[in-house]
């Protein structure tokens, strides 16, 4: 078992260190608001599949997944499982007729799921909640009045970077037919955003503009909790219908809040240089996030070891967010997703590719944020595989990568709006083996 734990750990510093090479906080204006773009816990087997999780208990008899989305499914967690991954995406912003492109990368999630008998089971980890990350500029002119008649034409750059992060704990019972669950969850990151104002100066003039940017950060850490629960339903000794609700209750989160303004000025070259004063500074104010109720309902129809068809619909009441006691504006949320697995054979010896598993999904999501009068929403087409590795007779640990790609659109260019194009990439790699096992001897 601790050389299992060493391998884990070695791939985890590894990741880390081309995560740290790599990464480039995502680009998205829409991350502006709100708590940036939500991420959802789902693992790459999932996301393949539309982002489905609420129905889905265990499609398989020879391994296990962790599906943090659904803490009632983790009693079909009967091999203790490690999954680790990672995530790259393009994206391609389009105003007009302007676009720009970006590449983005990070370390996605680390899960560990651990039967605790033949009846339940528990699950923890760390995954992500929340991306933030962009950069743009509104240019304006200043037309001058009185004894300063000439006009003045300013940018206006706004910024952001972070995110939250989720740790949970969780257990789950099966009694029966019927299976109970929850999570107890810890968020926590930090939000930064700022907005600078900036003179522009004609390229033959000296620049001695004074510059100033607005500067806000969140420091988030607080609990939360949520639940679900599933009921299968048997149709024949292979078959059946599983139904599955999950949630996320009302909570509200801590949070330390900075607010810094201050002036600066710029080189010839363009360059920022070090900040002149701080006119406002306010350190560590407390302060509250106070996040929204959640509900997950979905279901699938499952063959064992073979194929599974599966829907989920979901809704949050992101109209009830608010950041220090000041409501956000935003609008509630609501969407759905489809998908599929198929496995051709997964005892076959003569055709590897017929132990791979197939996935294909569609989600929709209405995002909450609306402007100028116009929901933005975001749709995505999503396929994947799960492709098993050679397992050495010595051991009794199955291992599986699974790929998943997601094509998305979020936004759109009506109304002067962005669009944004995306290609998410995911790469989980998943260990299962009986860990903890007794041995007997005669």
């Amino acid at each position: 078992m601790y050389k299992k734990i060493s391998y884990i750990a070695a791939v985890m510093v590894v990741l880390t260190g081309m995560t740290v090479k790599a990464q480039v906080t995502t680009q998205s204006p829409y991350s502006k608001f709100g708590v940036g773009n939500i991420k959802g816990m789902l693992l790459p087997q999932f996301r393949a599949m539309g982002g489905i999780s609420t129905g889905v208990y265990k499609p398989s008899d020879y391994y296990s997944n962790v599906n943090m989305q659904n803490p009632a499914s983790y009693p079909g967690i009967d091999l203790t499982t490690v999954d680790v991954g990672m995530s790259f995406g393009l994206t391609n912003l389009k105003s007009g007729n302007t676009s720009e492109s970006s590449f983005n990368s990070t370390l996605s999630h680390l899960v560990i799921g651990v039967p605790v008998n033949k009846h339940s089971a528990m699950s923890f980890g760390v995954v992500p909640y929340s991306e933030l990350g962009y950069q743009f500029t509104n240019s304006a002119t200043l037309t001058g009045t009185g004894a300063n008649p000439s006009s003045q034409n300013v940018n206006y750059i706004y910024s952001g970077e972070g995110g939250l992060t989720k740790a949970y704990i969780g257990y789950g019972y099966r009694f029966g037919h019927l299976n109970l669950g929850a999570n107890a969850e810890y968020l926590f990151g930090n939000m930064l955003q700022s907005r600078s104002t900036e003179m522009v100066t004609p390229t033959d003039q000296v620049d001695n503009s004074l510059n100033s940017r607005m500067q806000n950060k969140n420091s988030v850490g607080g609990i939360s909790f949520s639940y679900g629960m599933q009921y299968d339903i048997p149709l024949n000794s292979k078959t059946s219908i599983i139904l599955g609700y999950s949630g996320s209750s009302a909570s509200t989160i801590n949070s330390t809040k900075s607010y810094i303004v201050t002036q600066y000025t710029k080189t010839a070259a363009g360059d920022e240089n070090t900040a002149i004063d701080s006119l406002i500074s306010t350190e560590n104010g407390k302060t509250n996030l106070k996040m929204p109720l959640i509900h997950n309902f979905g279901f699938s129809i499952q063959k064992k070891n073979k194929w599974m068809v599966g829907a989920d619909y979901r809704m949050g009441k992101w109209s009830k967010f608010s950041i220090d006691g000041v409501n956000q504006g935003l609008q509630d949320t609501y969407g759905f997703s489809v998908g599929s697995q198929i496995t051709p054979d997964i005892n076959s010896i003569g055709s590897y590719f017929n132990r791979v598993d197939y996935r294909v999904g569609f989600q929709y999501d209405k995002t909450y944020i609306q402007l100028n009068n116009q929901d933005i929403k975001q749709m995505a087409v999503t396929f994947g595989f799960g492709l098993p590795m050679a397992r050495a007779a010595t051991t009794l640990a199955i291992y599986k990568i699974n790929f998943t790609t997601e094509l998305g659109r979020r936004g759109t260019t009506s109304n002067s709006l962005l669009q944004e194009n995306y290609i998410n990439f995911h790469l989980g790699f998943t260990l299962n083996e009986k860990w903890f096992r007794k041995f007997k001897f005669d």
